[in-house]
């Protein structure tokens, strides 16, 4: 499920020929393509924190938040972290925009030599709570109750003692979308689109519209015609207003 990038390019190209508007390289959309998948992507956590505030719909196809959520699945991943060259610090994935949930795997055999392994959600705490905690007998984490420390060094993980390796451990997370690009060969001097070297949008498809009304605000402001940025930016105001209505 994504939208073709070629899709959108001709359709803005297309509009900006019929109004005699001018032309946007491969390159200027490139960066107006990537910009406007981000902003649609962001506003997702916007909207579900505004519509998880109100009652949902009965009608299963347009209750908001479900649509909503079923947008973001697309992007929910679980990858091992890799660890820090320097300490035991687990590294959060490059791609990574919100981290869910950190698993450990607790593998244990039983009294007949037969091993299982259980994935147990860790707990999230400061580090001034895991002095704490860690300092009594009592709420002392284990394996069975794992809990991790965050810095801007990075991730630590506690069970019975520190989780140092990678393998033991996976993040449940949002990833950020993958960046957009229009793939092309020139051809007597002109772009011809190479699907071959092409990377789609990865939002969903009924964000096709979406995407062009934003590439075509941000042409608007690239040559400096206000009266194309005011007619789409109108539009994708009514837009918005029709999904919160």
């Amino acid at each position: 499920m994504a939208v073709s990038v070629d899709t959108v390019y001709q359709r803005v190209l297309g509009i900006l020929n019929k109004e005699q508007r001018g032309y946007v390289t491969p390159q200027e959309f490139d960066l107006f393509a990537n910009q406007a998948q981000m902003d649609i992507f962001e506003q997702y956590f916007y909207d579900i924190n505004q519509f998880g505030r109100l009652h949902g719909n009965s009608t299963e196809y347009s209750d908001m938040l479900n649509l909503l959520n079923e947008k973001i699945n697309i992007f929910e991943t679980v990858a091992p972290p890799s660890r820090n060259s320097a300490d035991t610090h687990f590294i959060e994935p490059p791609n990574l925009y919100r981290l869910g949930t950190v698993v450990y795997k607790n593998t244990t055999t039983n009294p007949f030599g037969v091993t299982s392994t259980e994935q147990i959600e860790a707990e999230r705490i400061n580090a001034n709570e895991f002095l704490y905690i860690n300092s009594s007998p009592l709420t002392r984490p284990n394996n069975i109750r794992p809990v991790f420390v965050s810095n801007a060094s990075g991730i630590k993980v506690y069970g019975s003692s520190e989780i140092t390796d990678p393998a033991l451990v996976d993040y449940q997370y949002i990833r950020t979308p993958a960046q957009v690009q229009w793939g092309y060969q020139i051809v007597f001097n002109e772009p011809l689109y190479d699907a071959s070297s092409t990377v789609n949008f990865e939002l969903h498809d009924s964000e096709e519209t979406e995407l062009v009304i934003k590439i075509l605000e941000m042409c608007g402001v690239l040559i400096k015609d206000l009266s194309l940025y005011q007619v789409f930016d109108k539009e994708d105001q009514e837009t918005i207003q029709q999904q919160k209505s």
